[in-house]
């Protein structure tokens, strides 16, 4: 009896925490597009400020990491206050680093593309993610995910096709290119760093537990606002800040709103995608980020009053047919699995059976 209640307590615990976790991907992956894009439309002109935001909300983790060291301090006084080791640490830093260079590319994309069009780019990452999740932690390849993938590839060949129809007034061509290829190679490289986190799990010679997830989120987002921070001071924007501030479209008070909001809003993706991680597989971060790219093409045409044309919506079904399309192959997926787990329990109950007669 008391078995069966810890399992419903965990089981509990497992939902909330996915939900949470999802919750936090969602708003991320919805609000810090929109805050960011909101930050160059009025003004704003510092890539590596924007860059540094999408990961410098980073310290607002110390909280729930010192409730629960303060957790596992009254279960046992002698618990270390971090559960993160060195051979964890070195990869996450790595990891960290490659997030700067990912945060980099898309804020430069995003000065120059709409936002809608960027968010669209942005489902061919559950494309990429597929192909690296194979290639790195063995995840196989189904007929729903490569009709996924090939559906999410065919959308952004038709962006491509028909670049420049919805370019902002004032945009050359030339950098609206160049702001659709570095988006393109943005959501490659962050559908990079999604399986090698799963990767730094499975080869972590630990228990990996949500508060050791939260300590590697930490050290990624540190590396990562070092990085970006490195470029900031280099750049000369740190020093620029006042005086763009001063001269921001919606008024100084609000252009460091849009800041705080938007590092707020990035910390949440970078939780979330981490968390889900941790709590399903690589592959469902890609679908929760694919799932959000109708609510955020649609935010940016009403807020920013940017062009929602033809090659636009085509691409947009194209993405909601692949994410349906793969989504519908995870549920036969676990559907099958499930199956075959209450089929080997029965099988196991009638071996206990078959033993008790024959005694």
């Amino acid at each position: 009896m008391e078995e069966a209640k810890n399992s419903n307590m965990s089981r509990i615990i497992k939902h909330s925490l996915m939900a949470t976790n999802c919750s936090l991907l969602v708003l991320g992956s919805i609000g810090g597009p929109l805050v960011s894009r909101l930050y160059f439309v009025h003004g704003g002109r510092s890539l590596w400020l924007v860059s540094l935001l999408e990961t410098a909300g980073f310290p607002i983790l110390l909280l729930p990491l010192s409730l629960s060291y303060f957790h596992r301090r009254q279960l046992d006084p002698d618990a270390k206050p971090l559960l993160i080791t060195l051979p964890i640490i070195i990869p996450c830093a790595f990891l960290g680093l490659v997030t700067g260079v990912v945060d980099f590319l898309y804020a430069y994309s995003l000065s120059f593309l709409p936002v809608s069009t960027s968010a669209l780019l942005n489902s061919s990452q559950l494309g990429f993610t597929a192909l690296f999740a194979f290639l790195i932690v063995r995840q196989r390849f189904t007929p729903f995910r490569v009709n996924a993938v090939a559906l999410l590839t065919v959308g952004a060949v038709v962006l491509g096709l028909h670049a420049g129809s919805d370019r902002p007034a004032g945009e050359s061509k030339e950098r609206y290119a160049m702001g659709f290829m570095l988006r393109m190679g943005s959501a490659a490289l962050n559908a990079l760093v999604l399986p090698l986190v799963e990767l730094t799990y499975t080869k972590a010679k630990q228990v990996i537990t949500y508060t050791l997830v939260m300590e590697m989120q930490f050290v990624m987002g540190f590396s990562a606002t070092a990085f970006c921070f490195a470029g900031l001071l280099v750049s000369k924007d740190l020093q620029a800040i006042p005086k763009e501030a001063k001269a921001y479209g919606l008024g100084e008070i609000k252009y460091y709103v849009v800041i705080v909001f938007s590092a707020i809003f990035w910390q949440c993706y970078c939780l979330g995608a981490v968390g889900v991680i941790f709590c399903v597989h690589t592959l469902l971060t890609g679908i929760i980020c694919s799932m959000c790219i109708p609510v955020t093409g649609f935010l940016g045409v009403v807020l920013f009053r940017e062009k929602f044309s033809v090659e636009k919506f085509v691409a947009l079904a194209l993405s909601l047919w692949g994410v349906a399309s793969y989504t519908y192959g995870e549920l036969l997926e676990s559907r099958k699995k499930k199956k075959k787990g209450d089929n080997h329990e029965l099988a196991l109950e009638a071996q206990v059976a078959l033993v008790v007669l024959s005694n």
